[in-house]
């Protein structure tokens, strides 16, 4: 139950296609259920515009299942990220209909077509190929958020000519997350180029002195150039929920 489900509902009652009273028993729904292990948060999605999102990592598939049931009968749409393929393929068993991604490693459920709310296109760019778990992450996230998502990959500054031949895709976008290991050099250079927000997002990817990504999160930190913001190493969830609000069509 989102803010344009509620909007609609009100609008049924203004039409009286359905009664006061059938309205009310639905705004009961909105609120937290305790499942023991979990307090499932049925009004996230009217506070912040966007369901609960469950982080498989760490819980068992019974947990997750559980919690993917609770959210279905309020939500049209539910994201799992962090879900191994032994999970993934337990989890369908169970909860069949999702999609999993392996590379992202995420399961979406939808109800229907996702619809579209963001004013313009969130362009995920990716370093290199082994950035790609993280970028995917970005992008499923983006696209069940209800963004319309683009993406450019193996485009690093190792081969910038592969980069600057998408002037024009990078230019047209409204919020671009850069997505990189290594050095972490690629979201400088793309914020050199654009008059647009980059969200920077480091990756683990790299050989020792990278430091399992801090080499990264630190050149990101202290990127010169303007516009330039950082999450979290891996964050490809975290990058991808701030371009949603930086892109949403009430901005």
């Amino acid at each position: 139950m989102d803010r344009r489900r509620i909007i609609s509902m009100l609008e049924d009652v203004r039409a009286k296609l359905i009664t006061p009273e059938e309205a009310a028993r639905a705004f009961q729904d909105l609120q937290t259920e305790d499942l023991g292990f979990a307090a499932v948060d049925h009004h996230r999605a009217l506070r912040l515009g966007f369901p609960e999102v469950i982080f498989g990592e760490g819980k068992t598939v019974e947990q997750i299942v559980a919690i993917l049931k609770s959210l279905k009968t309020r939500q049209d749409t539910v994201l799992i990220t962090r879900i191994s393929e032994e999970k993934a393929v337990q989890i369908l068993q169970d909860a069949p209909g999702l999609d999993y991604n392996p590379v992202a490693r995420t399961l979406l459920y939808s109800a229907g077509e996702i619809p579209i709310q963001g004013r313009g296109t969130v362009l995920v760019v990716c370093a290199g190929s082994s950035d790609l778990p993280v970028a995917e992450e970005a992008k499923v996230t983006s696209y069940a958020l209800g963004n319309k998502v683009e993406t450019l990959c193996d485009v690093g500054v190792a081969g910038i000519h592969r980069l600057l031949a998408n002037n024009d895709k990078l230019r047209s976008a409204s919020v671009i997350i850069a997505v990189a290991g290594m050095e972490g050099a690629l979201p400088s250079v793309i914020g050199g180029l654009v008059d647009r927000p980059v969200i920077a997002v480091p990756t683990s990817v790299g050989y020792g002195a990278s430091f399992g990504g801090i080499a990264a999160l630190l050149a990101m930190l202290n990127s010169c150039a303007p516009g330039v913001v950082v999450v979290n190493i891996d964050n490809g969830f975290g990058a991808a929920y701030a371009a949603t609000i930086m892109n949403r069509q009430e901005c």
